[in-house]
Protein backbone atom coordinates (compact mmCIF):
# COMPACT_ATOMS: atom_id res chain seq x y z
CA UNK A 1 0.00 0.00 0.00
CA UNK A 2 1.31 3.08 -0.72
CA UNK A 3 1.51 5.58 2.65
CA UNK A 4 -1.32 7.80 2.53
CA UNK A 5 -1.54 11.39 4.50
CA UNK A 6 -5.07 11.46 6.34
CA UNK A 7 -6.66 14.63 7.99
CA UNK A 8 -9.07 13.26 10.46
CA UNK A 9 -11.43 16.33 11.65
CA UNK A 10 -13.46 15.99 14.83
CA UNK A 11 -16.03 17.98 16.57
CA UNK A 12 -14.59 17.10 19.74
CA UNK A 13 -11.67 16.30 21.20
CA UNK A 14 -11.74 12.35 21.27
CA UNK A 15 -10.14 12.25 25.04
CA UNK A 16 -10.73 10.94 27.72
CA UNK A 17 -11.85 7.53 26.56
CA UNK A 18 -14.73 7.32 29.01
CA UNK A 19 -17.66 7.50 26.52
CA UNK A 20 -18.62 5.83 23.48
CA UNK A 21 -18.35 8.90 21.35
CA UNK A 22 -14.45 9.52 21.91
CA UNK A 23 -13.77 5.63 22.36
CA UNK A 24 -15.26 5.62 18.52
CA UNK A 25 -13.40 8.07 17.01
CA UNK A 26 -9.47 6.99 18.99
CA UNK A 27 -10.34 3.73 17.36
CA UNK A 28 -10.74 5.05 13.81
CA UNK A 29 -7.08 7.20 14.64
CA UNK A 30 -5.37 4.62 16.23
CA UNK A 31 -6.49 2.22 13.41
CA UNK A 32 -5.16 4.59 10.73
CA UNK A 33 -1.93 4.83 12.74
CA UNK A 34 -1.52 1.56 12.76
CA UNK A 35 -2.52 0.61 9.20
CA UNK A 36 0.88 2.61 8.43
CA UNK A 37 -0.89 6.08 7.86
CA UNK A 38 0.22 9.90 8.53
CA UNK A 39 -2.25 10.95 10.28
CA UNK A 40 -3.36 14.25 11.24
CA UNK A 41 -5.90 14.87 13.86
CA UNK A 42 -7.73 19.00 13.30
CA UNK A 43 -10.10 18.61 16.26
CA UNK A 44 -12.95 21.04 17.79
CA UNK A 45 -12.29 21.89 21.57
CA UNK A 46 -15.75 22.67 22.34
CA UNK A 47 -17.41 24.48 25.50
CA UNK A 48 -19.57 21.33 25.59
CA UNK A 49 -16.81 18.85 25.59
CA UNK A 50 -13.49 20.99 26.98
CA UNK A 51 -10.09 19.07 27.75
CA UNK A 52 -7.80 21.45 29.36
CA UNK A 53 -4.97 22.80 27.71
CA UNK A 54 -2.62 20.76 30.27
CA UNK A 55 -4.04 17.26 28.62
CA UNK A 56 -3.91 18.63 25.24
CA UNK A 57 -0.07 18.50 25.35
CA UNK A 58 -0.03 15.18 26.16
CA UNK A 59 -2.20 13.22 23.76
CA UNK A 60 -2.29 12.06 20.59
CA UNK A 61 1.92 12.32 20.66
CA UNK A 62 2.08 9.38 18.13
CA UNK A 63 0.62 11.27 15.36
CA UNK A 64 2.04 13.07 12.56
CA UNK A 65 -0.09 16.28 13.94
CA UNK A 66 -2.87 17.43 16.07
CA UNK A 67 -4.34 20.72 16.84
CA UNK A 68 -7.10 21.71 19.11
CA UNK A 69 -9.25 24.65 17.76
CA UNK A 70 -11.71 26.41 20.95
CA UNK A 71 -14.96 26.27 19.86
CA UNK A 72 -17.95 27.72 21.80
CA UNK A 73 -20.56 25.19 20.51
CA UNK A 74 -23.09 26.27 23.65
CA UNK A 75 -27.13 25.59 23.05
CA UNK A 76 -28.66 29.08 23.62
CA UNK A 77 -32.19 29.57 23.73
CA UNK A 78 -32.27 32.82 21.35
CA UNK A 79 -29.35 31.37 19.18
CA UNK A 80 -32.06 28.19 18.85
CA UNK A 81 -34.89 30.36 18.34
CA UNK A 82 -33.41 32.33 15.15
CA UNK A 83 -32.29 28.76 13.95
CA UNK A 84 -35.49 27.57 14.47
CA UNK A 85 -37.39 30.46 12.75
CA UNK A 86 -34.98 31.67 10.04
CA UNK A 87 -33.12 28.26 9.11
CA UNK A 88 -33.59 25.33 7.36
CA UNK A 89 -30.44 24.14 8.42
CA UNK A 90 -30.15 22.37 11.85
CA UNK A 91 -29.59 23.74 14.22
CA UNK A 92 -26.42 21.04 15.44
CA UNK A 93 -25.07 22.03 11.86
CA UNK A 94 -24.59 25.64 12.57
CA UNK A 95 -23.41 25.29 16.21
CA UNK A 96 -19.97 24.25 14.46
CA UNK A 97 -19.54 26.95 12.18
CA UNK A 98 -16.61 28.76 13.44
CA UNK A 99 -14.23 31.36 11.92
CA UNK A 100 -11.27 30.17 13.45
CA UNK A 101 -11.45 26.31 12.87
CA UNK A 102 -11.72 27.32 9.25
CA UNK A 103 -8.85 29.37 9.20
CA UNK A 104 -7.17 26.47 11.50
CA UNK A 105 -8.58 23.88 8.40
CA UNK A 106 -7.30 25.72 5.51
CA UNK A 107 -3.97 26.44 7.00
CA UNK A 108 -3.37 22.50 7.75
CA UNK A 109 -4.09 21.38 4.36
CA UNK A 110 -1.88 23.81 2.44
CA UNK A 111 1.17 22.41 5.17
CA UNK A 112 -0.33 18.55 5.79
CA UNK A 113 -1.51 17.77 1.79
CA UNK A 114 -3.48 15.28 2.94
CA UNK A 115 -4.76 12.28 0.74
CA UNK A 116 -7.58 11.75 2.34
CA UNK A 117 -10.11 13.67 4.47
CA UNK A 118 -11.83 11.81 7.18
CA UNK A 119 -14.63 13.78 8.94
CA UNK A 120 -15.76 12.13 12.19
CA UNK A 121 -19.30 14.12 12.60
CA UNK A 122 -21.90 14.75 9.49
CA UNK A 123 -22.10 18.21 11.55
CA UNK A 124 -18.96 19.23 9.66
CA UNK A 125 -20.11 18.85 6.31
CA UNK A 126 -20.91 22.46 6.18
CA UNK A 127 -16.73 22.63 5.40
CA UNK A 128 -17.01 20.85 2.54
CA UNK A 129 -17.20 23.58 0.04
CA UNK A 130 -14.03 24.99 1.51
CA UNK A 131 -12.53 21.99 1.42
CA UNK A 132 -13.29 20.89 -2.01
CA UNK A 133 -11.99 24.74 -3.15
CA UNK A 134 -8.92 23.91 -1.28
CA UNK A 135 -7.88 20.26 -1.67
CA UNK A 136 -8.13 17.66 -4.44
CA UNK A 137 -7.93 14.93 -1.25
CA UNK A 138 -11.28 12.25 -1.37
CA UNK A 139 -13.70 12.72 1.27
CA UNK A 140 -14.63 10.41 3.83
CA UNK A 141 -17.66 10.26 6.28
CA UNK A 142 -18.09 8.24 9.51
CA UNK A 143 -21.85 8.03 10.17
CA UNK A 144 -22.06 7.05 14.12
CA UNK A 145 -26.06 6.73 13.59
CA UNK A 146 -28.42 8.17 11.05
CA UNK A 147 -28.87 10.87 13.43
CA UNK A 148 -32.53 12.39 12.41
CA UNK A 149 -33.92 8.38 13.37
CA UNK A 150 -31.89 9.10 17.42
CA UNK A 151 -34.43 12.82 17.02
CA UNK A 152 -37.87 10.96 15.41
CA UNK A 153 -37.33 8.11 18.33
CA UNK A 154 -36.65 11.06 20.99
CA UNK A 155 -39.88 13.10 19.51
CA UNK A 156 -42.08 9.59 19.76
CA UNK A 157 -41.36 9.42 23.33
CA UNK A 158 -41.67 12.99 24.34
CA UNK A 159 -44.86 13.53 26.48
CA UNK A 160 -44.49 17.28 26.32
CA UNK A 161 -46.28 18.40 22.80
CA UNK A 162 -44.46 21.39 22.69
CA UNK A 163 -41.21 19.43 23.14
CA UNK A 164 -42.52 16.96 20.72
CA UNK A 165 -43.29 19.19 17.98
CA UNK A 166 -39.89 21.05 17.61
CA UNK A 167 -38.01 17.27 18.00
CA UNK A 168 -39.86 16.71 15.03
CA UNK A 169 -39.16 19.63 13.41
CA UNK A 170 -35.24 19.18 14.19
CA UNK A 171 -35.53 15.79 13.05
CA UNK A 172 -36.99 16.78 9.36
CA UNK A 173 -34.34 19.38 9.13
CA UNK A 174 -31.60 16.84 9.91
CA UNK A 175 -33.15 13.81 7.59
CA UNK A 176 -33.15 16.88 4.91
CA UNK A 177 -29.23 17.76 5.73
CA UNK A 178 -28.27 14.13 5.97
CA UNK A 179 -29.76 12.70 2.75
CA UNK A 180 -28.39 15.92 0.83
CA UNK A 181 -24.62 15.41 2.15
CA UNK A 182 -24.34 12.06 2.17
CA UNK A 183 -23.96 11.80 -1.65
CA UNK A 184 -21.00 14.84 -1.64
CA UNK A 185 -18.56 12.48 -0.39
CA UNK A 186 -16.17 9.86 -1.70
CA UNK A 187 -16.66 7.53 1.06
CA UNK A 188 -19.03 6.27 3.62
CA UNK A 189 -18.16 4.28 6.75
CA UNK A 190 -21.86 3.64 8.53
CA UNK A 191 -20.90 2.00 12.12
CA UNK A 192 -23.64 -0.69 11.33
CA UNK A 193 -25.14 -2.63 9.01
CA UNK A 194 -28.43 -1.29 9.87
CA UNK A 195 -27.27 1.80 9.25
CA UNK A 196 -25.89 0.75 5.73
CA UNK A 197 -29.58 -0.09 4.96
CA UNK A 198 -31.05 3.04 5.18
CA UNK A 199 -28.18 4.75 2.93
CA UNK A 200 -29.27 1.97 0.29
CA UNK A 201 -32.74 2.96 1.15
CA UNK A 202 -32.00 6.74 0.03
CA UNK A 203 -30.96 6.03 -3.52
CA UNK A 204 -26.89 7.06 -2.10
CA UNK A 205 -24.43 6.03 -4.50
CA UNK A 206 -21.59 6.64 -2.53
CA UNK A 207 -19.75 3.39 -1.80
CA UNK A 208 -19.63 2.67 1.75
CA UNK A 209 -17.78 0.16 4.22
CA UNK A 210 -19.04 -0.77 7.00
CA UNK A 211 -16.48 0.32 10.16
CA UNK A 212 -18.07 -1.05 13.39
CA UNK A 213 -16.61 -0.10 16.63
CA UNK A 214 -13.55 -2.70 17.35
CA UNK A 215 -11.13 -3.67 19.97
CA UNK A 216 -7.45 -3.70 19.37
CA UNK A 217 -6.73 -6.74 21.26
CA UNK A 218 -9.01 -8.85 23.88
CA UNK A 219 -9.55 -5.09 26.36
CA UNK A 220 -10.48 -6.18 29.74
CA UNK A 221 -10.24 -8.82 32.45
CA UNK A 222 -12.54 -10.68 33.45
CA UNK A 223 -13.98 -10.28 36.57
CA UNK A 224 -13.34 -11.61 39.73
CA UNK A 225 -15.53 -14.62 41.27
CA UNK A 226 -16.78 -12.48 43.85
CA UNK A 227 -18.04 -9.41 41.99
CA UNK A 228 -21.48 -8.33 43.42
CA UNK A 229 -24.92 -9.11 41.85
CA UNK A 230 -25.87 -5.24 41.10
CA UNK A 231 -26.21 -3.29 37.88
CA UNK A 232 -25.24 -0.32 36.58
CA UNK A 233 -25.38 2.05 33.97
CA UNK A 234 -22.91 4.51 32.52
CA UNK A 235 -23.38 7.52 29.90
CA UNK A 236 -22.97 11.11 29.11
CA UNK A 237 -26.16 12.85 30.63
CA UNK A 238 -25.54 15.88 28.14
CA UNK A 239 -27.32 13.48 25.60
CA UNK A 240 -31.00 12.99 25.95
CA UNK A 241 -32.05 10.17 24.84
CA UNK A 242 -29.49 9.01 27.75
CA UNK A 243 -31.28 11.67 30.14
CA UNK A 244 -34.99 10.20 29.48
CA UNK A 245 -34.25 6.56 29.70
CA UNK A 246 -32.76 6.78 32.88
CA UNK A 247 -35.73 8.97 34.50
CA UNK A 248 -38.14 6.80 32.78
CA UNK A 249 -36.05 3.18 34.67
CA UNK A 250 -35.96 5.09 37.73
CA UNK A 251 -39.15 6.33 37.79
CA UNK A 252 -41.28 3.51 36.16
CA UNK A 253 -38.88 0.05 35.97
CA UNK A 254 -36.39 0.51 39.39
CA UNK A 255 -40.36 0.57 41.21
CA UNK A 256 -41.40 -2.86 39.78
CA UNK A 257 -37.33 -4.43 40.13
CA UNK A 258 -37.50 -3.68 43.77
CA UNK A 259 -40.88 -5.91 43.88
CA UNK A 260 -38.91 -9.36 43.10
CA UNK A 261 -35.74 -7.92 44.71
CA UNK A 262 -36.03 -5.91 46.52
CA UNK A 263 -32.22 -5.31 47.95
CA UNK A 264 -31.10 -5.30 44.90
CA UNK A 265 -28.71 -2.55 43.92
CA UNK A 266 -28.30 -0.08 41.30
CA UNK A 267 -25.39 3.01 40.24
CA UNK A 268 -25.06 4.87 37.08
CA UNK A 269 -22.77 7.41 36.60
CA UNK A 270 -21.75 9.90 33.63
CA UNK A 271 -20.21 13.38 32.47
CA UNK A 272 -22.63 16.09 32.94
CA UNK A 273 -25.06 14.43 35.39
CA UNK A 274 -28.51 16.98 35.89
CA UNK A 275 -28.44 17.85 39.32
CA UNK A 276 -31.88 16.50 39.19
CA UNK A 277 -29.95 13.20 39.18
CA UNK A 278 -28.00 14.23 41.88
CA UNK A 279 -30.78 15.22 44.36
CA UNK A 280 -32.85 12.24 43.93
CA UNK A 281 -33.17 9.86 47.24
CA UNK A 282 -34.10 6.47 45.88
CA UNK A 283 -33.57 3.33 47.96
CA UNK A 284 -31.19 0.65 46.14
CA UNK A 285 -30.35 3.43 44.10
CA UNK A 286 -26.85 5.26 43.75
CA UNK A 287 -25.86 8.05 41.16
CA UNK A 288 -21.94 8.74 40.90
CA UNK A 289 -22.29 11.62 38.81
CA UNK A 290 -18.77 11.87 36.86
CA UNK A 291 -16.43 8.94 37.70
CA UNK A 292 -12.71 9.99 37.32
CA UNK A 293 -12.17 6.28 36.09
CA UNK A 294 -15.02 4.31 34.14
CA UNK A 295 -13.02 0.94 34.16
CA UNK A 296 -12.99 1.28 37.98
CA UNK A 297 -16.55 2.01 38.20
CA UNK A 298 -17.84 -1.28 36.08
CA UNK A 299 -15.00 -3.55 37.92
CA UNK A 300 -17.37 -4.19 40.94
CA UNK A 301 -20.74 -4.87 39.41
CA UNK A 302 -21.90 -7.64 36.86
CA UNK A 303 -25.00 -6.43 35.06
CA UNK A 304 -24.81 -3.44 32.19
CA UNK A 305 -28.27 -2.20 31.88
CA UNK A 306 -29.49 0.51 29.18
CA UNK A 307 -33.18 1.09 28.67
CA UNK A 308 -32.71 2.82 26.15
CA UNK A 309 -35.78 4.42 23.96
CA UNK A 310 -33.96 6.27 21.48
CA UNK A 311 -31.08 6.41 19.58
CA UNK A 312 -28.86 5.22 16.76
CA UNK A 313 -25.89 3.92 15.86
CA UNK A 314 -23.71 1.43 17.91
CA UNK A 315 -23.57 1.48 21.77
CA UNK A 316 -20.07 0.89 22.48
CA UNK A 317 -20.43 1.02 26.39
CA UNK A 318 -22.20 -2.28 26.07
CA UNK A 319 -19.78 -3.67 23.92
CA UNK A 320 -16.95 -2.96 26.36
CA UNK A 321 -19.50 -4.58 29.01
CA UNK A 322 -19.91 -7.92 26.89
CA UNK A 323 -15.81 -7.51 26.12
CA UNK A 324 -15.67 -7.64 29.78
CA UNK A 325 -17.98 -10.71 30.65
CA UNK A 326 -21.03 -8.54 32.30
CA UNK A 327 -24.32 -9.31 31.54
CA UNK A 328 -26.30 -6.76 29.51
CA UNK A 329 -30.06 -6.36 29.97
CA UNK A 330 -31.79 -3.83 27.62
CA UNK A 331 -33.56 -3.18 25.00
CA UNK A 332 -34.07 -4.00 21.67
CA UNK A 333 -33.31 -0.12 20.49
CA UNK A 334 -30.00 -0.01 22.78
CA UNK A 335 -28.40 -3.18 20.72
CA UNK A 336 -29.46 -2.27 17.50
CA UNK A 337 -26.11 -2.03 15.26
CA UNK A 338 -24.74 -5.09 17.21
CA UNK A 339 -25.08 -8.57 16.18
CA UNK A 340 -26.06 -10.68 19.00
CA UNK A 341 -28.98 -12.91 20.17
CA UNK A 342 -31.38 -12.02 22.45
CA UNK A 343 -31.10 -14.83 25.12
CA UNK A 344 -27.97 -16.01 24.18
CA UNK A 345 -25.89 -12.95 24.27
CA UNK A 346 -28.05 -10.59 26.49
CA UNK A 347 -31.25 -10.10 27.74
CA UNK A 348 -33.79 -7.97 26.57
CA UNK A 349 -36.54 -5.94 28.01
CA UNK A 350 -38.27 -3.33 26.88
CA UNK A 351 -41.06 -2.83 29.02
CA UNK A 352 -40.82 -2.13 32.96
CA UNK A 353 -42.21 -5.66 34.13
CA UNK A 354 -39.50 -7.42 31.51
CA UNK A 355 -36.81 -5.26 33.40
CA UNK A 356 -38.23 -6.95 36.38
CA UNK A 357 -38.81 -10.45 35.12
CA UNK A 358 -34.96 -10.58 33.72
CA UNK A 359 -33.59 -9.11 37.17
CA UNK A 360 -35.82 -11.79 38.86
CA UNK A 361 -34.83 -14.33 36.75
CA UNK A 362 -30.79 -13.57 36.87
CA UNK A 363 -30.73 -13.65 40.71
CA UNK A 364 -32.01 -17.23 40.82
CA UNK A 365 -30.29 -18.36 37.60
CA UNK A 366 -27.15 -17.11 38.21
CA UNK A 367 -25.31 -20.10 36.33
CA UNK A 368 -27.34 -19.66 33.35
CA UNK A 369 -26.61 -15.68 33.37
CA UNK A 370 -22.93 -16.50 33.55
CA UNK A 371 -23.35 -18.81 30.44
CA UNK A 372 -25.18 -15.55 28.45
CA UNK A 373 -22.26 -13.35 29.69
CA UNK A 374 -19.61 -15.64 28.59
CA UNK A 375 -21.09 -16.10 24.77
CA UNK A 376 -21.38 -12.22 25.30
CA UNK A 377 -17.88 -11.60 25.58
CA UNK A 378 -16.77 -14.51 22.73
CA UNK A 379 -19.27 -12.50 20.37
CA UNK A 380 -17.36 -9.30 20.76
CA UNK A 381 -13.61 -10.92 20.97
CA UNK A 382 -14.52 -12.79 17.57
CA UNK A 383 -16.27 -10.17 15.59
CA UNK A 384 -15.18 -7.06 17.09
CA UNK A 385 -11.37 -7.18 16.22
CA UNK A 386 -9.41 -3.56 14.54
CA UNK A 387 -7.46 -5.21 12.66
CA UNK A 388 -10.13 -6.81 10.14
CA UNK A 389 -12.53 -4.02 10.12
CA UNK A 390 -9.70 -1.05 9.28
CA UNK A 391 -8.37 -3.86 6.81
CA UNK A 392 -11.89 -3.00 4.59
CA UNK A 393 -11.40 0.25 5.32
CA UNK A 394 -8.00 0.85 4.10
CA UNK A 395 -8.90 -1.40 0.72
CA UNK A 396 -11.71 1.01 0.00
CA UNK A 397 -9.47 4.34 0.72
CA UNK A 398 -6.79 2.49 -2.02
CA UNK A 399 -9.88 2.35 -4.42
CA UNK A 400 -10.37 5.64 -3.86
Amino acid sequence: MNKKRILILTNRVPYPLNDGGNMAMNAMIDGYHEAGMDVYLLAMNTTRHPVPPEQLRDIYQHTEGFNAVAVDNSVRVWGTLMNFLWSREPNHASRFKHKEFEEKLIETMAYFKPDIIHVESIFLSSYMPLIRSKSSAKLVLRLHNIEHEVWERAARHSKNPLKRYYLNNLAGRIKAYENKVWHEYDLLLPITHADAKVLVATGVKVPYVVAHFAFAAAPFALHSADVPWCAYHLGAMDWIPNRDAMKWFLMKVWPEIRKVAPDFRFYFAGRYMPAYFKSLNIAGVQCEGEVADAQEFIAGKRILIVPLKAGGGIRIKILEAMAAEKLVICTRIAMQGIDANAGEHYIEANEAHEFAAAIDYVLHHKTEALQIAARGRMLVLSQYKRQHIMDEVIAAIQEL
